[in-house]
């Protein structure tokens, strides 16, 4: 038994490699402004009804930084993982310069460059992979939480379920529709004020029609839904950041929404 646990962790870490390998850098056109992602595919893509994973990077970010934070990609390889590129953007809480990347934070700002660049990157995967429309997952962290919330205001028939984090959406509450959520907030966000997030995670368990909460992960409440779209809120005693087992919660939420 002794030998057995170097080899396990050996083929997993051989796994995480293979996954992290097949990332390639795309690009698309979005009113005449060349944008980017790193995308992983899975070998089955192009058969196989695949879920998508969209990840997006906090202001100051780069699609580099979330792949390596996130690796979604190593951690669901079954799922076709989006790791967007932000571009220039005045910050509301830091960069007010806007030297740094980001994403716009309501719709209208920067003539809708990001809702549309969404539009096109799903389009495209659309066009070249057999993506499963019923599992389409949105994530982000910071900025691309709050990013998260606003594609979940104007592009929610595109989406399955959406895991925010360090956001909140206090001017978006009128045009959520219902939608699985899982809500990542740390207790002592300096950035992010935890009373705007338990604001946004109360707002979105009345959207939800959701009941009294259960443990359902550590650091994690299940609230049912009785129309079937639940919400986690994962809060942690930490500040403005995604615990390192924070993904692995993700996509465990995500595995559990839609057809299985």
């Amino acid at each position: 038994m002794r030998y057995l646990l170097p080899i396990v962790l050996a083929l997993f870490t051989s796994l995480r490699c293979s996954a992290a390998d097949a990332l390639t850098r795309r690009e698309w056109k979005v009113d005449g402004v060349t944008r980017e992602a790193l995308v992983y595919v899975p070998p089955n893509a192009k058969s196989t009804a695949t879920p998508v994973i969209f990840a997006f990077h906090g202001h100051g970010g780069t699609m580099a930084y979330a792949e390596r934070k996130f690796s979604y990609h190593t951690l669901w390889p079954e799922a076709l993982v989006v790791y967007p590129q932000g571009l220039p953007t005045a910050g509301k809480l830091t960069d007010p310069a806007g030297r740094r990347a980001g994403w716009q934070f309501a719709a209208g700002d920067y003539g809708d460059r990001d809702l549309k660049f969404f539009d096109a990157m799903l389009m495209s995967l659309r066009q070249e992979y057999h993506v499963d429309n019923k599992r389409i997952f949105v994530t982000g962290h910071s900025n691309g939480g709050g990013f998260t919330y606003l594609l979940w205001a104007n592009r929610g028939d595109q989406i399955a379920a959406v895991a925010p984090c360090c956001a909140a959406a206090l001017n978006l509450f009128g045009q959520l529709k219902p939608k699985p959520v899982l809500h990542l907030a740390g207790e002592k966000d300096p950035l992010v004020r935890f009373a705007w997030q338990e604001t946004t995670i109360d707002a979105v368990r009345k959207i939800n029609q959701c009941g009294d909460g259960r443990p359902w992960a550590e650091h994690c409440t299940l609230y049912p839904s009785k129309i079937g779209d639940p919400v986690v809120a994962y809060i942690h005693p930490g500040f403005h950041e995604l615990p390192e087992e924070a993904p692995a919660v993700i996509v465990k939420f995500f595995k559990e929404q839609g057809p299985h």
